[in-house]
């Protein structure tokens, strides 16, 4: 199934996330897009924690990123998160990084699955959340 749906929120550079050149550590990206990811389910109603305790867990198995600008110590940035795709065990996310002037950042995709966390096997993304996403779906 194919999903439209978007979240966004802010975060801001700290000065432990720069290099010695003053730009945010690359490096660092790969946990704005976690914050995204979470907030984005929270949004829905949905948390890792509540996944976790059903037993369900979501390990990250593809990140492809492309840097187009670099972001600074103090930089306000807004990490736009769509849920693009669920296909069985697998969810798809897309990612935007723009700064506070509206300047790209960067762009970023990760594929997610589904397991169950006592074998660790993959399994169908659960009824309860593709319904909470239902509104959302693209033909």
């Amino acid at each position: 199934m194919h999903f439209s749906y978007s979240f966004s929120i802010n975060l801001r550079v700290r000065y432990s996330e720069t290099d010695q050149m003053g730009y945010c550590y690359y490096g660092n990206y790969a946990q704005y897009f976690e914050v995204g990811r979470v907030e984005t389910l929270r949004s829905l109603g949905m948390s890792y924690k509540q996944l976790e305790e059903e037993g369900i867990m979501l390990p990250v198995s593809e990140f492809s990123v492309n840097y187009f600008a670099p972001a600074f110590y103090d930089n306000s940035l807004t990490v736009e998160t769509t849920i693009k795709e669920i296909k069985g065990a697998r969810i798809y996310f897309d990612y935007t990084i723009t700064n506070e002037t509206g300047e790209l950042i960067c762009t970023a995709q990760t594929t997610l699955v589904f397991v169950q966390k006592g074998t660790m096997k993959p399994i169908p993304a659960p009824k309860s959340f593709t319904t909470k996403l239902q509104e959302y779906v693209q033909n």
